[in-house]
C-alpha cells in the first residue's frame, strides 16, 4: 500500500511538472523602414514604432525575442531586447513549422518579429478551426498578434498598437 502511494504521488509530480504554464506570444511586422536598399534600416517613424513597441511589452515578462535575419527587423526587436536584457534569437521565416514548436516548447513570453507575409502565418498555427488571417499590405505596421496558449488550446487576437 505505501508503494503504490508513493508510485501514485510521483506520477503527480511528474505530470505538475511536464504541463507547461500559460504563456503569451507577440508577433509583430518589424516597423517602418527606409526604402532603398535590399535590407534597409528602420525609418525614423520605425524607430519610434520600435520604442512603442518596447514600452507596450516592457510589463508583459518577455523571456524570448525572435527575428528575422534583416536589419529591420533585429532593429524593430532591439529595443525590447535591450530593456529586457534579452539576446535577440534568429528564426528562418520560410520554416514556421521549427519556430512554432520551439516556442511550443518554452517557458516564458515570447516576441516573434517578422514581415508582412510572414507574421500572419506564424499567427495561423494558433487560430486552429478559426478564421484564418489574410497578408498584411506593404502599408500595414500596426498590428500585434496576441497569441495566447494554455496547454494544448491557443487563442489569437489581432490588436492594434494604439489598444495597448
Amino acid at each position: 500500500m505505501k508503494n503504490l502511494l508513493l508510485l501514485f504521488a510521483a506520477i503527480l509530480l511528474f505530470a505538475s511538472c511536464s504541463k507547461q504554464s500559460p504563456k503569451t506570444i507577440y508577433i509583430v511586422r518589424h516597423a517602418e523602414k527606409q526604402l532603398v536598399g535590399n535590407d534597409p534600416e528602420l525609418a525614423q517613424s520605425g524607430q519610434l514604432r520600435a520604442k512603442k513597441l518596447a514600452q507596450i511589452l516592457a510589463d508583459k515578462n518577455i523571456k524570448h525575442i525572435y527575428s528575422t535575419d534583416y536589419i529591420r527587423t533585429r532593429s524593430t526587436a532591439a529595443p525590447t531586447a535591450d530593456a529586457a536584457g534579452l539576446t535577440i534569437e534568429i528564426y528562418d521565416p520560410k520554416n514556421h513549422d521549427a519556430l512554432v514548436e520551439k516556442i511550443r516548447n518554452l517557458e516564458g513570453n515570447v516576441l516573434v518579429v517578422g514581415h508582412s507575409n510572414t507574421v500572419n502565418q506564424l499567427a495561423n498555427y494558433f487560430v486552429g478551426d478559426g478564421e484564418k488571417y489574410g497578408d498584411l499590405t506593404d502599408l500595414e505596421y500596426d498590428y500585434i498578434f496576441e497569441v495566447t496558449l494554455d496547454g494544448s488550446s491557443s487563442s489569437v487576437v489581432r490588436k492594434l498598437y494604439k489598444d495597448f
